[in-house]
């Protein structure tokens, strides 16, 4: 007897339901265990590689991603540094009518706690060398075009200079 769409679709549906229950059940059961190992050995979040490094070698900075504090936490181990999209577990406290405030930690400051980051202040660059036409470089970077064609006409840098 063939099935029809529908009835694969329900099929489906029951499938994705129960390898979910399993998967959740599955994820309970790893971290049960994790958990046992931290207190049996007595596991440090530094240990884990969640804190500073405690084996005093130097991390590369341009490599080493930077610590993301965490400005929000439930306090059962969730938590959030406040950059990026709002985890699932603090989404749903917060439809079910609890306020970002609630969840703040020591990391959260008052002015981060909306959400809201300070607006970074551009440099503006300095310039350094200036000719007739009004073209400008701050002598970073490679020379412009204009600035190559009247050295090569004869001007000095010295005489360019803003």
């Amino acid at each position: 007897m063939t099935q029809s769409y529908e009835q694969i679709q329900k099929q489906i549906e029951t499938l994705q339901r129960q390898a979910e229950k399993l998967r959740v059940r599955e994820i309970d059961e790893v971290v049960a265990r994790i958990k046992v190992a931290i207190e049996h050995y007595g596991l440090s979040a530094e240990q884990l590689g969640f804190g500073a490094s405690t084996n005093g070698a130097k991390r590369n900075a341009k490599k080493a991603a930077p610590v993301r504090v965490a400005k929000y936490s439930d306090g059962q181990g969730n938590s959030w540094s406040g950059m990026g999209k709002r985890p699932g577990w603090l989404r749903t406290a917060l439809d079910g009518g609890r306020t970002l405030e609630e969840f703040a930690t020591q990391g959260a400051s008052p002015a981060t706690a909306g959400g809201k980051r300070k607006a970074a202040k551009k440099r503006k660059a300095k310039i350094a060398y200036k000719d007739d036409a009004g073209h400008t470089w701050s002598g970073m970077g490679p020379k412009p075009r204009w600035l190559k064609e009247a050295l090569d006409a004869g001007k000095t840098l010295d005489q360019m200079m803003a």
